[in-house]
């Protein structure tokens, strides 16, 4: 190859079995590895400054070309424990939510799920920084990630939007795929997804290295997520997808 992939991942704890199997790997010869937040790396994967990216999935529509490279995404088949709506209330009494800057695929997760399904009015605020602590009284907030682990701590009434598209489609969910926006060689997905495998295979190693007093990993990786893109996942996909283009 003539020059590195260039490739951008989530710095989650839900992302760390899939990238356990980078370290000491022959692809690691081809890329190059960076990481950040996903709305981040979502506008790195749409400004080409990177060749794949594990993205939100609701960055897909915005991308001029998309090849979904791996065999193993950030999904669910059921409650993800990590994308939640947080409130002191009720679901029906909730008048305003924050929403999380970090995720486009949550937000718009929570649109659907507010429009389509719970049938809700409310007033969606827009974040930049820290908001938990305005999750009170009937203001409530959609954290996601490692956040949301925490927050799990704080407040009373938990809606898990994976468990709710569930209950609403009856089909599972995909957060995040690992996305390039232009052909790779097939030498090069082969080995990356191999990579990705190692790890999914060797959860116990996994939780080793991850000490999280919070929430039990073996749990999360396990039961909560669900890594392997299967065709049902993938019809989720398209349903979601069919969403945010007809929204």
């Amino acid at each position: 190859m003539e020059r590195k992939v260039k490739v951008a991942a989530v710095s989650y704890l839900n992302t760390r079995p899939l990238l356990y199997g980078f370290r000491d790997h022959p692809v690691m010869n081809m890329l190059e590895l960076s990481v950040d937040y996903p709305a981040k790396i979502a506008q790195q994967l749409i400004d080409g400054e990177v060749d794949v990216a594990l993205v939100p999935v609701a960055t897909i529509p915005k991308l001029k070309e998309y090849h979904i490279i791996s065999d193993f995404c950030i999904g669910a088949e059921g409650a993800v424990a990590s994308v939640c709506l947080f409130s002191e209330v009720p679901l029906n009494e909730i008048k305003r939510i924050y929403l999380d800057y970090q995720s486009r695929t949550s937000v718009a997760l929570l649109k659907v799920l507010v429009r389509e399904h719970w049938k809700l009015d409310v007033e969606l605020i827009d974040t930049t920084g820290d908001y938990q602590d305005k999750i009170k009284g009937t203001d409530a907030g959609l954290v996601i990630g490692d956040r949301a682990l925490e927050q799990r701590h704080v407040s009373p009434y938990i809606y898990d939007l994976a468990e709710h598209w569930m209950r609403f489609t009856s089909l599972p969910f995909v957060f995040a795929a690992w996305i390039s926006n232009k052909p790779l060689p097939a030498e090069f997905i082969q080995q990356f997804n191999n990579a990705n495998s190692l790890g999914i295979h060797n959860i116990p190693a996994v939780v080793a290295e991850n000490p999280y007093p919070l929430y039990d990993l073996t749990t999360y990786y396990t039961q909560n997520i669900s890594y392997p893109l299967t065709p049902s996942k993938r019809q989720g996909l398209q349903r979601f997808l069919s969403y945010l283009i007809n929204k």
